[in-house]
């Protein structure tokens, strides 16, 4: 079995939270075989470690990590290699893996130019 991890980068205010609820809750809702949940690098929790940790309470060792970044700032260049290796080394028995940032992918690069589309002329 295998879970993902969307990985944000957090906020004080807590309402900053609420679209990676819905996020992880639409996941759910379209892929109930496949858990998931939140992690933020800062400001808010659980962390990346925190999540993994309630991933494998599951028996699951199998985890993709979902930057939801729009782009490659230094926090995905510098400090998200180090959480995830980091993390690499405290769960050496599971398979923990990352994809890109959200915002570099055609397809959600695609997703903003229709919903703009959408609102300048609905």
């Amino acid at each position: 079995m295998k879970a993902i991890i969307f990985f944000g980068h957090g906020a004080r205010n807590l309402r900053w939270r609420e679209p990676f609820d819905r996020l992880a809750a639409l996941w759910q809702a379209q892929n109930p075989n496949t858990p998931v949940e939140l992690a933020f690098l800062e400001l808010m929790q659980p962390s990346l470690s925190g999540a993994i940790q309630k991933i494998i309470a599951q028996g699951i060792k199998d985890i993709t990590v979902i930057p939801v970044f729009f782009g490659q700032g230094s926090h995905l260049r510098n400090d998200f290699p180090k959480i995830l290796e980091e993390c690499r080394i405290e769960f050496s028995n599971i398979s923990l893996n990352a994809t890109p940032a959200v915002g570099e992918n055609l397809l959600v690069l695609q997703a903003i130019i229709n919903y703009s589309e959408n609102a300048l002329f609905k």
